[in-house]
């Protein structure tokens, strides 16, 4: 099965094969992306070592959603021994998140 993650808005987008879930998870996505993952496999009788390849939209877009969804995406691939693509269909070892611009970092306050 294939496995397709976009992170980039605030609307996370889940392919597995053919079937497509939207979900908005606010500011819970770090804690919740990975459980929603396994409820969608779980729905299409499938579990993680069903997975077969991963394809992550690495950007540009939201600095957080990014960086969350290349972390769960490296993880996966190397944990589950199989290939890792950006949206571009490129190969990589792991996903490094495309921002588009440099990273707004605030000041510190003290």
């Amino acid at each position: 099965m294939k496995l397709y993650l976009d992170t980039s808005t605030t609307e996370t987008i889940l392919k597995l094969d053919d079937q497509e879930y939207h979900q908005n998870f606010g500011h819970n996505l770090a804690e919740k992306l990975l459980d929603f993952i396994h409820q969608k496999l779980q729905e299409n009788n499938q579990d993680w070592h069903d997975l077969t390849e991963i394809t992550f939209m690495s950007g540009p877009g939201s600095f957080t959603g990014l960086r969350i969804g290349a972390s769960i995406v490296n993880t996966l691939a190397h944990e589950l021994n199989i290939p890792l693509y950006d949206h571009h269909n490129k190969k990589h070892p792991i996903i490094l998140p495309e921002y588009g611009h440099p990273a707004n970092i605030s000041q510190p306050k003290k």
